[in-house]
């Protein structure tokens, strides 16, 4: 009995041929992907004059400078570009969550007239592009007069659209998961005096949270990214984001001070590396938890 469990045991150990070659093929996509950054972070720490002669060797003794960081932080309002991206994406993201959830909710529960139609056309929204909008949109905020205004009005200017932009994705997501969730307790909910904003908020925010947790990353993390619509609408340094001030040092280093493209790199991905390293694990579980509950 004890060599037929060792023999069990054994065989489950072995690892067969194909697993190897998968191994091999994530662990060099692992290290193409990881090997750029690596390769931004040392040499941020390099004067100029070495990133070009000396670009793979590491910032030690007198290669290692903090030159590039201050100079950064000195010439350029980090700060407040900073303070623009997390205001710009943090409205969005909250916007997105109550709004997409919302949405969702009733899209999962209720049967109404053109339900199917309506549940088509969020499908058929998001195979169009950004680029495809960008004009009549920006047409109708410059009539409204809130693009390149005060810092308030210019930061509605590309919140509207990156909620408009998100809002089909997260709806889809929460509608798979929503309708995955037991309706016992809604129903128990009603029966208590429950109201519709009341159940969503107590009873299916906090069932759906990995759902939820995967639409305010990924939500948060485009609106960050997006340079496209911030180019449009920012036009002010004062209303620069993180990215729009990537740009803008790009353009005024005319691509020879790679010091500084590369410490602003740095600055640039940092938050972004820091909410994939802590929050990928709901990234993951939301988008399949739907599809594999009940």
């Amino acid at each position: 009995m004890p060599n037929k469990t060792a023999a069990v045991q054994l065989k489950r150990r072995r690892i067969s041929p194909s697993k190897i070659i998968t191994y091999i093929i994530l662990s060099l996509w692992a290290v193409t992907t990881i090997f750029p950054f690596i390769w931004v972070i040392i040499n941020s720490f390099k004067e100029r004059k070495y990133i070009l002669t000396q670009s793979f060797a590491l910032p030690i003794g007198e290669l290692f400078t903090l030159n590039n960081f201050t100079e950064t932080f000195e010439k350029f309002a980090v700060g407040p570009a900073y303070r623009n991206s997390l205001i710009i994406s943090g409205t969005v993201t909250i916007a997105v969550i109550i709004i997409s959830g919302l949405c969702a909710y009733g899209m999962a529960r209720y049967n109404f007239r053109g339900r199917k139609i309506l549940q088509t056309l969020l499908i058929a929204s998001m195979m169009f592009p950004v680029f495809s909008t960008i004009i009549p949109v920006f047409s109708m905020q410059t009539k409204w007069g809130i693009v390149n205004n005060t810092v308030p009005l210019s930061w509605v200017s590309v919140i509207l659209p990156q909620i408009a932009g998100n809002i089909a994705f997260g709806t889809v997501v929460l509608m798979g998961y929503i309708r995955s969730l037991p309706i016992d307790l809604e129903e128990a909910a009603y029966l208590e005096g429950y109201g519709v904003f009341r159940i969503f908020f107590r009873i299916i925010m906090p069932l759906a949270k990995p759902s939820f947790a995967t639409i305010a990353i990924f939500s948060f993390l485009w609106s960050y990214n997006d340079l496209f619509t911030q180019m449009f609408y920012l036009r002010s340094a004062d209303y620069f984001t993180i990215t729009r001030l990537l740009n803008e040092i790009s353009s005024q280093s005319g691509g020879t001070n790679h010091g500084w493209m590369a410490a602003a790199v740095v600055i640039v991905v940092i938050p972004v590396l820091v909410v994939y390293v802590f929050l990928q694990k709901n990234i993951v579980k939301g988008l399949t938890a739907g599809a594999i509950k009940g």
